[in-house]
């Protein structure tokens, strides 16, 4: 059965292809968007985008244009200004559908059986829904998010991003209570790179979707080598969406896992509870491993149909 799924987002290069893949591996409810890689307005601007350039059937809804508790803060090293930098901007004629997320995600959980959360940007709406309407989280399937790590951060040596952005809301959406919460890490998400090969692999399909996608890696893998040692840049959101539709790839353990909010040097910091004897109770299914060659085929795959 393909999964229904609503993705929260902050396009974002990785958000850009979580899209796209979920567009030809799930039915897409809805895609709604937050303050993250970039301000709001052009995180909307990004997924309108996306919607337009892909031709998928699917509303956006603008949704929060700042954290719960801190000051926003964006991602243009990783990203670029419009946090879609490299590719020409195309002009759109697609406006979001509302301003209000919030509500669209809690009515759409509501009127829906069996619909996936894919938060791939901070949790702000998510939390927000969560606050305003706790029914949902025991009528979704599950949520399936790309945050956090199980060992080292991004923006600081203990904090992903995403989690780091807004730790009030992640600490909501953690201990929420949902029955299947997945957790796509940097230790996860680091073992799924691209590289020039996959670059000159999306170039060869020829299609517009595969274009733009190795436009926005030209752009990503050259951002990501000036700021680290890697050769491969790792593509984070996409494993929340494979998580779901593709769960063989991966190797999942029961953690409990709690989100720091106040810490000095580990403000945003997903603590994950890898203690052997008496933990705390699981909460969490925390991702450890993928099958990246298996998970790039599928990608590559995945946007052919676009053709």
């Amino acid at each position: 059965m393909t999964p229904k799924i609503i993705i929260d987002c902050d396009p974002g290069h990785d958000d850009a292809i979580a899209i796209m893949m979920a567009g030809r591996l799930t039915k897409i409810l809805g895609i709604t968007t937050v303050s993250g890689n970039a301000p709001l307005s052009l995180t909307t601007e990004n997924a309108l985008i996306l919607t337009e350039l892909l031709d998928l059937d699917v509303d956006v809804h603008a949704g929060a244009n700042k954290p719960l508790m801190v000051a926003p803060r964006h991602a243009e090293e990783a990203h670029g200004r419009t946090g879609l930098d490299g590719p020409i901007r195309p002009e759109i004629k697609r406006t979001a559908a509302s301003n209000d997320a919030v509500h669209f995600i809690i009515e759409t959980v509501r009127s829906n059986d069996d619909v996936w959360l894919v938060p791939i940007g901070p949790l702000t709406n998510i939390a927000l829904a969560v606050q305003q309407a706790p029914d949902i989280v025991d009528r979704v399937a599950g949520i399936s998010i790309m945050g956090g790590s199980a060992g080292a951060g991004n923006v600081t040596a203990t904090a992903e991003f995403n989690v780091w952005a807004d730790p009030h809301a992640a600490s909501i959406v953690f201990d929420a209570g949902f029955e299947k919460l997945l957790m796509a890490g940097l230790n996860l998400t680091h073992q799924f790179g691209v590289d020039e090969q996959v670059i000159s692999d999306l170039r060869a399909l020829g299609n517009q979707a595969s274009l733009f996608a190795a436009d926005l890696f030209d752009f990503y893998l050259a951002a990501y080598q000036k700021r680290t040692l890697g050769t491969r840049a790792p593509l984070h959101d996409p494993c929340a969406v494979l998580a779901i539709t593709h769960p063989e790839l991966f190797e999942f353990e029961s953690r409990n896992v709690r989100v720091e909010t106040t810490g000095t040097h580990t403000r945003g910091m997903t603590v994950v509870d890898e203690r052997s004897w008496g933990p705390g109770p699981a909460n969490c299914e925390v991702e450890y491993g993928i099958d990246r060659d298996q998970g790039i085929t599928i990608l590559l795959e995945t946007l052919s149909a676009y053709s």
